[in-house]
């Protein structure tokens, strides 16, 4: 695990809350407001900040981030433009642990070894790659495990007993429990279910378990947040940033918009434990 994630779980568990982690497209709706929004995600409670990397073909992405992936690139969103979002955020936020979330085709076209020579560089803690498999690990989980680079796994509703070792094998920051069968921003998770699930994940390993897709209110996260060690928000805020846009162009509203909606969210996460 990074300093910076373990510093942050470490801190969490003293004040025994779960993590609010909070998701947003880079680049969306340009890089300016992206950039301005994720300034501020950690005052409004984010603990946690994982960025969209855009890609045309988002296969685990429901519609609102699949179409705020097309706005960011359309705006030039880029890996390169990605890691100037970091740098600048790392300007005034030394604390705060980076995630970058997406897929491994535009990190192939950039060149794996580049990528996390870069990443590391502007300040990243770790990545989600949804399409790179356990049996892949050689092309980028080794070589970020390596740099010192967390390297955090899916696992859902359907990994199974023998699926499960081999999901943990090699994953460090955290585990991104999927609390429901489907795309992101689908429906929403069953807290009886979840915690069962992050009970049975708990069992086997140390790392702490965080809980997403689905969770849109404060109390769901709250619901959530009584049996996970963090909870994920992300296409909640991803369309709050989409209400707020004229003509796919931001508007004063959308930075002060999705603040508030995380404010709100992380109110509930806050409150989970007593």
């Amino acid at each position: 695990m990074t300093q910076r994630m373990t510093n942050r779980f470490a801190k969490l568990a003293e004040e025994n809350r779960p993590a609010f982690v909070t998701y947003f497209m880079g680049g969306d709706p340009n890089f300016e407001t992206s950039v301005e929004i994720m300034k501020g995600l950690p005052q409004a409670g984010a603990d946690v900040i994982e960025l969209g990397m855009p890609f045309s073909d988002p296969m685990a992405d429901g519609p609102s981030i699949q179409a705020a992936g097309l706005r960011a690139l359309k705006q030039g969103q880029n890996l390169p433009r990605t890691f100037d979002m970091v740098r600048a955020f790392r300007e005034d936020d030394q604390d705060t642990p980076i995630v970058l979330m997406g897929y491994y085709n535009p990190i192939y076209q950039y060149g794996s070894e580049k990528f996390l020579d870069d990443a590391k560089e502007a300040g990243v803690d770790g990545m989600i790659i949804v399409d790179l498999p356990p049996e892949m690990d050689a092309e980028l989980c080794i070589p970020a495990l390596s740099r010192d680079l967390n390297f955090i796994r899916l696992a859902t509703p359907t990994t199974d007993e023998k699926r499960l070792p081999k999901v943990l094998s090699n994953t460090s920051g955290f585990v991104y429990y999927v609390s429901i069968n489907g795309i992101t921003g689908a429906a929403a998770p069953k807290p009886d279910e979840v915690a069962k699930s992050v009970a049975h994940i708990k069992a086997k390993t140390d790392i702490p378990i965080c809980v997403g897709f689905g969770v849109r209110t404060a109390e769901q996260a709250a619901a959530i947040g009584r049996a996970a060690d963090g909870v994920v928000v992300g296409s909640a805020i991803v369309s709050t940033v989409a209400d707020s846009l004229k003509d796919d162009k931001p508007t004063k509203n959308t930075v002060s918009d999705t603040l508030k909606l995380v404010a709100s969210i992380a109110e509930g996460v806050r409150t989970a434990r007593h």
